[in-house]
């Protein structure tokens, strides 16, 4: 097993506050019942539109201790809402819009904090932490699920503070070299994953109202767990040899069996169906992160930015998702068929776009639509170290290229061009102790050099 820090696994935290809080929660808070889950989403879209159109101006958020003072606050004050509301019902409308309101805007700033420390690790170790995360955040709403009103806020007042209290570790465990410095203008947007995404996110959104029917949400489902668990074995077993591609192999299946396989059995239909779905989303989430982060890490571009688009295409497709489903269902009949036929005849058509969309890009390592526009982007001020970064992992391909070394030596090549030690090389790749030295002799070998001194001058004749 390689060893994760605790404090990664804080991630986790939060998603269960949402499960309890607006998503499928098993508390009927009645402050909820006012357009609690909408309004939640359109505050958290609203935020992350806000922070992506002045992303330049903010610059990083890790060293910004009053935007986590206000996220812990808004948590806070948002829990006590809720709570209140179910203390006094009478207030549940006074308490509504604050309520959901606060919460969303402090989730989104969460989920932006966390994007941007999961950038600054390496993708295996990415995959590796949030398929835990995952784990942590469903087995704590199992726990909450038999704590007493009482006891159940206290957790929830916990849960928030514990997280940023963990996001702080975290980024106190980098090195200075490696702490976020985003590069502005230096590319263009990866247009590939967040179209993707936004397309799971629609049709999650058609099947959402009937899973949290069942009192358990995304974030709890056993689909969701089963594929957390799941992905995290095989990023374990094979650490950097992983296949992030095996992800979307089984997220399509899973999707299609959801509207097509199933609906026309008969059978199992909605424990089934639910699981497909929750698995499916899951799955392509896991993906997602590890795509937008590779590309973070490699290139430097801002996590606010990438991540903050991608939350406001997830969630405005998730809207229109539930707000289609929503009308469909209101009608028995769509052009003369049955609305669950239109329903499921939309998301196939969207599911075979999405198809032909991934065999345009299999690796997870790819571009993914990026487009380097100035590979000297940004100013030698704040920029300059992620300017250097992003040089240096194109020198690095480039000499991989040329030497014929493989996707793993590349890989260590990179590492040890930053200066990191055997034990971080092995950290870094979730590699077992002694495999680093093997490929450092290979890259060495094939580069001609016997040292890092040599391998650091070869690289700068390139």
């Amino acid at each position: 097993m390689p060893r994760i820090p605790l404090f990664l696994l804080g991630f986790g935290l939060h998603r269960a506050w949402i499960e309890i809080a607006f998503v499928g929660s098993f508390v009927d808070f009645p402050a909820a019942r006012f357009g609690g889950h909408d309004l939640f989403d359109s505050a958290m879209l609203v935020t992350a539109l806000v922070f992506v159109a002045f992303s330049k101006r903010i610059g990083t958020l890790f060293d910004r201790k009053a935007l986590h003072v206000f996220c812990g606050l808004a948590l806070t004050c948002s829990t006590v809402g809720l709570f209140a509301s179910l203390a006094v019902p009478a207030c549940a409308s006074a308490l509504a819009v604050p309520s959901a309101v606060l919460g969303g805007v402090g989730i989104a700033l969460m989920i932006l904090f966390w994007c941007e420390l999961y950038c600054c690790l390496n993708p295996v170790r990415v995959g590796l932490c949030f398929c835990a995360s995952i784990v942590v955040g469903a087995l704590v709403v199992y726990v909450c699920r038999g704590f007493l009103h009482p006891w159940l806020f206290a957790a929830m007042l916990m849960l928030p503070i514990a997280s940023l209290l963990c996001l702080r570790a975290g980024f106190r465990s980098l090195s200075e070299s490696e702490l976020p410095c985003p590069v502005f203008g230096g590319c263009s947007f990866p247009w590939k994953p967040v179209l993707l995404m936004a397309l799971f996110a629609f049709a999650f959104g058609l099947k959402e109202p009937s899973l949290y029917a069942g009192s358990f949400g995304l974030h709890s489902a056993f689909g969701t767990l089963v594929i957390a668990l799941v992905v995290f074995a095989g990023i374990v077993s094979q650490g950097s040899r992983f296949d992030f591609r095996t992800v979307h192999r089984f997220a399509l299946p899973l999707m299609v069996a959801t509207f097509l396989v199933l609906p026309s059995l008969g059978f199992l239909d909605s424990a089934a169906a639910d699981f497909c779905m929750t698995g499916s989303y899951t799955a392509f989430s896991i993906l997602i992160m590890t795509i937008l982060a590779n590309l973070s890490y490699r290139y430097g571009v801002s996590a606010i930015w990438l991540f903050g688009i991608e939350r406001v295409v997830r969630t405005l497709f998730n809207l229109l998702g539930r707000e289609t489903g929503s009308v469909f269902a209101r009608f028995d009949l769509v052009a003369g068929l049955p609305s669950d036929f239109a329903l499921n005849a939309l998301v196939i058509l969207l599911v075979a776009i999405l198809t032909m969309m991934l065999f345009s890009e299999r690796e997870p390592s790819g571009r993914w639509g990026v487009v380097v526009l100035d590979e000297a982007a940004g100013d030698a001020g704040e920029g300059g170290f992620a300017v250097k970064s992003q040089q240096l992992v194109e020198l690095c391909g480039k000499v991989a290229k040329e030497r014929g070394l493989s996707r793993r030596e590349e890989e260590v090549l990179l590492l040890l061009a930053q200066r990191k030690s055997i034990g971080d090389i092995e950290e870094e790749l979730v590699i077992a102790k002694g495999t680093a030295k093997t490929h450092i002799r290979n890259v060495y070998r094939k580069l001609g050099v016997h040292s890092r001194d040599e391998l650091v001058e070869l690289l700068e004749t390139f």
